[in-house]
């Protein structure tokens, strides 16, 4: 089994081993890049984001800078907006949905690190081998998805539809569809309603419309 393929199945492995981390440098090069583009550099940076990641739906946006720590690890839908300092650590795999939009400073974090000390800086690999180890745990987040500025996403996690989650959050367990939650460690406030369209801040909606 590679270390890769020990990634996937979520079980102990080791970022040393040189396929790894020759898939980390092309990532980390490829971000370097694309954050190097300007805005008007189009078709530069559509080419940048083909071969930096998984898969790459249509109408997708990322401000810059970007870093993303395997690239090949992320799957992102359709229409997706990525503020500026978007940082997504795809040790596991992260799967985003369609017309999902994060805030500045959004981070994706996978990679989960032993607790004991002595652990954490080694134990021996499936060889016998003493080495630094760890393990990930995938992050899906779902469609029409609203992530505020500066939250911090944790391995595990999965975010339902339509969701929409507060500023400075860290979330840390599952959040369902179509909930607003938000806080250290993230929280259901409430659940989304009828009651917060536009349609009822006639002072905000001034001469816009909600199209029905």
């Amino acid at each position: 089994m590679t270390e890769e393929e020990r990634i996937l199945k979520g079980i102990l492995f080791s970022p040393s081993d040189s396929e790894l981390k020759a898939l980390k440098r092309r990532s980390h090069n490829l971000s370097n890049q694309y954050s190097r583009t300007f805005e008007d550099q189009i078709e530069e940076r559509e080419l940048l984001l083909k071969e930096l990641l998984g898969r790459k739906g249509q109408g997708c946006f990322m401000q810059g800078p970007i870093f993303f720590h395997y690239g090949v690890h992320t799957e992102i839908g359709d229409y997706f907006f990525g503020n500026y300092n978007l940082t997504v650590q795809d040790d596991a795999k992260v799967t985003i949905g369609n017309h999902t939009s994060f805030g500045p400073n959004v981070t994706i974090v996978t990679p989960i690190h032993p607790f004991i000390a002595s652990e954490r800086r080694q134990m021996l690999d499936q060889h016998g081998t003493p080495k630094s180890l760890c393990y990930a745990k995938p992050v899906t987040i779902g469609n029409d998805v609203w992530i505020s500025a500066n939250v911090t996403v944790c391995g595990g996690v999965t975010i339902g539809d339509g969701c929409v989650i507060g500023a400075g959050s860290v979330v840390t367990q599952d959040i369902p569809e179509n909930s607003f939650a938000a806080g250290v460690p993230c929280r259901v406030i409430r659940k989304i309603t009828e009651s917060d369209s536009m349609r009822y801040k006639p002072e905000i909606l001034a001469d816009c419309l909600v199209i029905e």
